[in-house]
C-alpha cells in the first residue's frame, strides 16, 4: 500500500486539507474508489476504510492481479466533517456539483479540478454516494445514461437492484457524470446509510465493490457471488406522497414485499392522537425507499416502489 496526499489546500485558521490517497498493486489504473465528499456521509468513509483495511490483506496475499492498480480515498471534505455540515463550511456549497473543477475558481472548485486530475484516466470509478431524501432504502447501484459506460457492467456488483438515471442539467457538474465523459466506466453505490453506520449495508457494499473488482480481474480473490441484479430505469419507481402532515407511522420497511390494498402507513394527528390518514398499496411490489423520520410534511415521498 502506498499513501499519498492528492491535493492539498492551505487554511488561514486550521491546518492544511489534504486529500489522501491509498494505491494498492502497480501499473495501469484500474479502479478507483471516492468516498465521502459532504460532512455527514459517515457510512461512504467508513466503507472506504473497511476496503482499505481488505485490500491490504489482498496486497499481502499477492491476491492483486499484476499490472493493475487500485485507489481508494475514503474522504474528501473532513474539514466540514469535522464540523458537522453537509456542504463546505464557508459558503455552503457542494463538492459533488462543481465537477470537472476550475483551478482559479470558488475553493470547491478547485478542490474537485485537484481531485479530478488525480482520478481521471481510470478505467473504472465508484462514488460511494448518499441518498438526497431522508430515509432507508436498499442498497443498489447507479449508473447516469450518458451512453459512455454499458449498462450490463451493473451486473458484476451482484446487488439486486440496478438502476439507471437520465441526467438531468444539473447532473451535468457530478463526478459520476464527468468520468463518465473522461472515459471512466462510473457507477454510484449507495448504502442504507449516510450521517451513521449501517453495518451490514457497509459490508454488502465492500462485499460488492471487491466481487466487481474480481470479476473485471483486477483482483484475484475467491469473493462470493452475489444476486442477479434486476436493472431498471429510476422512471420506473412509483412515489406514494401523504396527503396530510401529522406523525408518520409505517408498516413496512425498505425491502417488504406488498400486495396491492395493503395498509403501508398511518397518519396520526400530533395533538389529538386520532388517525387522521391511511395509506394503501396501489400496487403489488416492494419498498425501495421508505421515509424514516417521525414527524412528515404534506406532499412528503413516503415511499419510492417497485412494481412485481
Amino acid at each position: 500500500m502506498r499513501k499519498q496526499v492528492l491535493y492539498s489546500i492551505q487554511s488561514p485558521y486550521r491546518e492544511a486539507m489534504d486529500i489522501i490517497g491509498y494505491k494498492f498493486g502497480k501499473g495501469e489504473k484500474a479502479m478507483c474508489v471516492v468516498g465521502s465528499m459532504r460532512g455527514n456521509e459517515v457510512q461512504q468513509m467508513y466503507v472506504c476504510s473497511q476496503l482499505v483495511s481488505r485490500l491490504k490483506e489482498l496486497e499481502r496475499e499477492g491476491a492483486i492481479t499484476d499490472g493493475n492498480e487500485i485507489m481508494i480515498i475514503p474522504c474528501v471534505n473532513y474539514y466540514s466533517m469535522n464540523l458537522g455540515k453537509r456542504f463546505w463550511t464557508m459558503d455552503n456549497t457542494d463538492i459533488n456539483r462543481m465537477f470537472p473543477g476550475y483551478s482559479l475558481g470558488e475553493t470547491t472548485q478547485r478542490i474537485a479540478d485537484g481531485l479530478f486530475r488525480e482520478i481521471k484516466g481510470y478505467t473504472y470509478g465508484v462514488q460511494m454516494a448518499s441518498f438526497y431524501q431522508q430515509g432507508d432504502f436498499l442498497p443498489h447501484v447507479k449508473i447516469m445514461e450518458t451512453g459512455f459506460t454499458e449498462h450490463e457492467y451493473m451486473n458484476d456488483f451482484g446487488l439486486s437492484y440496478a438502476f439507471v438515471r437520465t441526467p438531468r442539467p444539473y447532473d451535468t457538474t457530478t463526478l459520476n457524470y464527468n468520468w463518465q465523459v473522461w472515459g471512466t466506466k462510473a457507477f454510484s453505490l449507495y448504502t442504507n446509510a449516510t450521517d451513521t453506520i449501517d453495518e451490514p449495508s457497509a459490508k454488502i457494499a465492500v462485499d460488492a465493490i471487491l466481487l466487481f473488482m474480481a470479476k473485471r480481474k483486477i483482483i484475484d480473490a475467491k469473493i462470493i457471488n452475489g444476486y442477479n441484479t434486476e436493472i431498471i430505469n429510476e422512471n420506473r419507481l412509483i412515489q406514494i406522497h401523504s396527503q396530510t402532515a401529522g406523525i408518520y407511522k409505517s408498516y413496512v420497511k425498505a425491502g417488504d414485499e406488498f400486495k396491492s390494498g395493503d395498509i403501508l402507513c398511518e397518519i396520526i394527528d400530533p395533538l389529538e392522537g386520532n388517525i387522521i390518514s391511511k395509506i394503501y398499496a396501489p400496487i403489488n411490489g416492494i419498498v425501495f425507499f421508505r421515509y424514516n423520520r417521525p414527524l412528515e410534511f404534506e406532499k412528503t415521498v413516503l415511499y419510492k416502489i417497485i412494481r412485481t
